[in-house]
């Protein structure tokens, strides 16, 4: 199995770059019909999160959307598609950062009973702790 880089996830979701757009549109077809698959990590979702965040302005709902979106095509292999599949339905009704409750969902799926903190608005959820 080959992994994807954010970027071409991005350029798949922007289609800012066409030809970078058609690219990984044509890679992500054949492998659906050849029944090959691609690893999409927790890092690369993180980082998908800040990218259409803070560079393509995508309001909190456009990410959320998106990686809805991404999740739904059986040609991608999430690291965590629970982990993913909760991030968006939390993100959807918690006002917290979309990073944040990534990481406290993702360290409680690894077992962690909690996430130490100095992020005060964090503590709010119970997947964080204040450290002080």
């Amino acid at each position: 199995m080959k992994a994807l880089d954010t970027n071409t996830l991005i350029r798949y979701l922007v289609e800012d770059e066409p030809a970078m757009a058609n690219a990984i549109a044509r890679v992500l077809t054949a492998a659906e019909e050849n029944g090959d698959s691609f690893y999409v990590s927790q890092l690369v979702v993180l980082e998908m999160n800040w990218v259409l965040s803070s560079c393509y302005r995508y309001s909190r709902n456009e990410v959320l959307d998106a990686l809805d979106e991404l999740l739904l095509l059986p040609v991608l292999t999430f690291e965590s598609p629970e982990c993913v599949s909760e991030l968006i339905a939390v993100g959807r009704v918690v006002d917290l950062d979309l990073a944040d409750i990534l990481i406290g969902l993702w360290h409680r799926n690894a077992g962690c009973e909690t996430t130490l903190t100095f992020d005060r608005r964090a503590t709010a959820s119970p997947l964080f702790e204040a450290l002080v």
